[in-house]
């Protein structure tokens, strides 16, 4: 067979599958419902095809090697598999990382003896060096350790598999192959009865990487927030209503803030001039405005160096009305934002429809999230964003009463426990009694925490003064978070049974 085959070398295809999946079973004889899906495989292809290489042999697949590239100074030693994944959609990805991690090698039995292992991982290697990475690092099985675990400890039996005392089929060959362990982790893989569930992060170091000389544009780890209270009070026309927005911008970017937050539908003052018309009509004339707040918004995000929450703003697409918002980067790109979910007021006056996208947005502060008011009354609409590695979370909101803010806040301070993460909130103070629907407004904007030692006791970083028009500024530190994850007293986000639950985004 060696002498008539044909081997290849390159990199795996979504069509590839199903050949992949039979070469996967009789790879993991020992856990043989353990093998990728075939979503998984067209995301891993999509999102990094380069780090995902097979090994064919007359149109089957003899070995893989999958991996995702990941920013492993936010992970510490003791992560394990789940965590180093970032579940389905593979989260933890990103191309800003230093370290090529492995998620997986195998080579089908019948193909074994013809160093295909060797070729993966020299190919690994190459990709490493070309990506001017780091390292490569995985957590390595050691499936023959279940033989000796009564009369060795891993430490001893490590040392034995290095002294080639004893042979283990997975350690010996990455010993072999210059990779060094780096940690011994238990309960890495759950379910690795052979390997009594331990495991070898094992690492390999390119000599050649450089590290990247970054003077500008760094992410930061202590970010300064600055949060609009803003005064809902009628203005003769848009133009006055944008001094005010500028005037905002202009006082919180003097104080090198890295974002500004507004609250929903803070432009509401507008609708006065629609106040004959019905309140579906009314609403629909405000949202003629929506398309010139962005543009004047992006305008300032440049002008004044500053991210923008812009809060939220009605848009009507065809015969729907949207409650909608946008982060406006200070480097000129955009992303938009929806509602998910409507209150009754808002569908019966103005016939609001929920919006479909959620996701987390990159910014030169890290991951955040925004949740429009009512959806942060959902946990797993924010347990969904933290998965995907949101360290802050911003809502703007608008309530009338004592009772809507303390739903609204109590709801924020629990995201932040059960997220660990920061919640920043922004709402509105002040009447408006030309405006239908918009009559009382009640707020007292803050920034939330996790609660634990290196934090505020009551979870709440500064509050504003309630129900007046001012400004909260906050500095907010990310590194506190990478502690709590990993070291804190209670880690909420480590801690969940995935054995009896889970939750994911519909495609």
């Amino acid at each position: 067979m060696i002498d008539s085959a044909k081997i290849e070398l390159r990199n795996l295809r979504v069509k590839d599958y199903e050949e992949l999946k039979i070469s996967m079973v009789k790879s993991y004889q020992a856990m043989p419902d353990e093998y990728w899906s075939k979503g998984e495989i067209k995301t891993l292809v999509n999102k990094f095809p380069e780090g995902q290489l097979c090994i064919v042999i007359d149109n089957r697949i003899a070995g893989c090697a999958l991996s995702i590239i990941v920013d492993y100074d936010k992970f510490d030693d003791t992560h394990n598999y789940e965590e180093i994944l970032g579940g389905e959609n593979f989260s933890t990805h990103t191309k800003n990382g230093n370290v090529l991690y492995g998620i997986d090698v195998f080579i089908h039995p019948e193909f074994r003896g013809m160093r295909l292992g060797r070729r993966l991982y020299e190919a690994r290697k190459e990709l490493c060096e070309h990506l001017n990475l780091k390292a490569i690092i995985f957590g390595g099985r050691i499936p023959n350790y279940g033989k000796y675990s009564e009369e060795l400890t891993t430490k001893k039996y490590i040392e034995k598999v290095k002294l080639q005392e004893i042979h283990d089929p997975v350690l010996s060959f990455q010993l072999n192959n210059d990779f060094h362990v780096k940690k011994v982790i238990k309960g890495y893989l759950p379910g690795d009865h052979e390997s009594k569930e331990f495991a070898t992060l094992m690492e390999w170091n390119n000599i050649y990487y450089t590290k990247p000389q970054k003077l500008v544009n760094t992410t930061k780890t202590v970010v300064r927030l600055g949060l609009v209270q803003w005064q809902m009070r009628l203005f003769k026309d848009y133009d006055a209503l944008v001094s005010q927005i500028e005037f905002f911008v202009d006082a919180v970017s003097n104080y090198q803030s890295d974002f500004i937050l507004f609250p929903e539908l803070f432009n509401a003052p507008l609708m006065a001039q629609f106040n004959h018309l019905s309140e579906p009509e009314a609403i629909r004339g405000l949202s003629d405005y929506t398309e010139r707040l962005l543009e004047t918004f992006r305008e300032f995000a440049i002008n004044y160096n500053i991210n923008i929450i812009t809060g939220s703003m009605p848009q009507a697409i065809g015969e729907h009305m949207y409650n909608v918002g946008y982060l406006c980067r200070r480097d000129g790109s955009y992303e938009r934002y929806e509602k998910l979910h409507i209150t009754p007021a808002e569908e019966t006056a103005w016939g609001m429809k929920g919006g479909n996208k959620l996701e987390t947005f990159d910014t030169d502060c890290g991951k955040i999230g925004v949740l429009i008011c009512y959806d942060v009354e959902f946990p797993e609409v924010s347990r969904l964003l933290a998965e995907e590695g949101m360290n802050i979370l911003f809502v703007p909101f608008m309530t009338d009463t004592q009772n809507g803010y303390s739903r609204v806040k109590i709801c924020a301070q629990a995201r932040a426990v059960e997220n660990e993460c920061y919640v920043a909130m922004a709402g509105s103070v002040g009447n408006l009694p030309k405006v239908d629907n918009m009559d009382i407004q009640y707020s007292q904007s803050a920034v939330l925490t996790p609660s634990d030692f290196a934090f505020p006791v009551n979870g709440i970083k500064a509050e504003a003064t309630p129900n007046t028009e001012s400004t909260l500024l906050v500095d907010v530190d990310l590194d506190l978070l990478k502690e709590l994850h990993n070291f804190g007293s209670v880690r909420n986000m480590k801690d969940r049974r995935k054995d009896l639950y889970s939750l994911k985004k519909k495609k």
